[in-house]
């Protein structure tokens, strides 16, 4: 029986607010000593009011909207009631039958590792929420400790429909994601420092059957990585199950144990009536008007696919169209010099080819990149034949180990192009001197015996030459002469 594998996805990032959700503490934890960044209004402390912080519901709006969500003109907050020994209140204040937004789309690439070949895929949106994040426990040997920095930091939550279809859909649609919300401006999802998170659920059904079957649920996967590798291990678990003709009876949830790249049994899957959710009674239900959406979305920047496929139309490839995509600071550099000079091919070589391969080099990031306007300075030399392309290698590698501006590099190195026809045909006529063989073969018909010439001249100029005059100029004097 050939089995299909149906997945969906819920996932949690963190909104780059710099105050928390219902409070003024600072919302980036970070690195900061345990403990420190709450007040009592976090922590739970009886007698406290949470008050909802306006740029959260901001930059949900504009995730949702950039996730083609309806959002919802009446919204409330839920008491979701569940212990956790770093969730301080004893309940989370989340939304469950009213949230923010719904019925959004995403559609995402799966390129295949081994062909390279490209194949399209969408998954909807069946909603985003925001929610209050709980605190983070540390083990030590046989107890634990509670830090509760992060308690308090405003969650989106976002619930796609079980579109996918397999672990790889799973991790591009995630990456397209991380993708948009940081497109947005909503988070900067560093996946690092725990600000997107996932829990993957997984299950199985006959091919051509429409009936979902019991789903297993991978809770904190916090990498692409863990996301493929945790759905691999279960697919093949679920697998094994339908062999041996025991199909899942019940919902279940595990953990991901990335060490020993397996899941462990947490619980049975919760339902709603497990959380007792009832409306919170501190915050009034919101109320999203058009003149608020349409403020809070005004100037937002294209979506990343949208990006990718004017990258792509200029000419570029699926590669290099992602690379842009993803990064911000390649993409304000190829942008720069692609408005100045409208040359996508030589844009996409320095900034994608030559710069990314001389910062690796030198051990340097993209905080030690020459600035867009170096770049276009750079690029206008090239195309205005001040320097040779080979030249301009030279130029970018010395602007990323001094910091210098190319124009000085130019002046400094003696480096401009040489395109005088005097001293051209002074060179062109030492080159023909020197190089009577070569001189021979041209006359024999052999037209390829042109390049030692045009070589010769280059040696003697130091690589200042302009080739493509100096093979106008040679050919005009070995016709001529003939």
């Amino acid at each position: 029986m050939e089995l299909e594998t149906i997945i969906g996805l819920e996932v949690h990032a963190q909104m780059n607010t710099k105050t928390k959700m219902f409070c003024a503490c600072d919302n980036n934890a970070w690195e900061k000593a345990p403990n420190t960044t709450v007040c009592p209004v976090c922590m739970g402390h009886p007698g406290t009011l949470p008050v909802v912080n306006r740029a959260v519901l901001e930059k949900a709006v504009r995730s949702s909207k950039a996730l083609k969500c309806t959002v919802n003109e009446r919204s409330h907050f839920d008491r979701k009631n569940y212990f956790y020994p770093d969730l301080p209140a004893g309940y989370q204040i989340s939304q469950y039958k009213f949230p923010l937004a719904s019925n959004g789309i995403v559609k995402f690439s799966v390129t295949d590792p081994k062909t390279n070949a490209t194949t399209q895929g969408e998954c909807r949106i069946l909603r985003l929420h925001i929610e209050n994040d709980a605190g983070k426990l540390m083990h030590r040997a046989n107890h634990s400790l509670c830090d509760y920095n992060r308690a308090g930091t405003p969650l989106m939550e976002i619930v796609t429909e079980p579109d996918l279809r397999s672990y790889k859909e799973a991790s591009s649609f995630a990456e397209e994601l991380r993708r948009i919300l940081i497109a947005a401006g909503s988070s900067e999802a560093d996946m690092y420092k725990g600000m997107m998170r996932f829990d993957a659920s997984i299950s199985l059904r006959p091919k051509g059957d429409t009936k979902l079957y019991p789903r297993v649920e991978i809770k904190n996967l916090n990498s692409f990585k863990a996301l493929e590798k945790a759905l691999q291990y279960q697919q093949k678990v679920l697998e094994k199950l339908w062999s041996e003709g025991k199909q899942p009876t019940g919902e279940t949830t595990v953990g991901w144990i990335d060490d020993e790249e397996r899941t462990v049994l947490l619980r049975d899957k919760e339902s709603a009536a497990d959380y007792r959710y009832f409306p919170e009674p501190d915050i009034p239900p919101l109320s999203i008007g058009a003149a608020f959406l349409a403020a809070v979305t005004q100037g937002m920047e294209q979506l990343p696919s949208e990006m990718r496929s004017a990258y792509i139309a200029l000419g570029l490839t699926e590669a290099e169209a992602a690379m842009l995509v993803d990064e911000p600071q390649l993409r304000e550099r190829f942008d720069a010099i692609q408005v100045a000079i409208q040359e996508p091919k030589r844009a996409s070589s320095l900034v994608l080819t030559q710069l990314r391969g001389f910062l690796t080099e030198h051990g340097k990031s993209l905080a030690d990149a020459p600035s867009p306007n170096q770049m276009v300075e750079l690029a206008r030399a090239i195309s205005s034949g001040t320097i040779n392309v080979n030249a301009g290698k030279d130029v970018l590698e010395k602007m990323v180990l001094t910091g210098k501006a190319p124009n000085v590099i130019i002046k400094e190195e003696g480096m401009g192009q040489v395109s005088d026809g005097t001293t051209l045909q002074k060179f062109i006529d030492e080159a023909i001197a020197a190089n009577p063989k070569a001189i021979a073969n041209f006359k024999e018909g052999k037209t390829a015996a042109l390049g030692a010439i045009v070589g010769a001249v280059m040696k003697m100029s130091k690589g200042q030459a302009d080739a493509k005059k100096v093979q106008e100029l040679l050919l005009k004097t070995l016709t001529e002469g003939t």
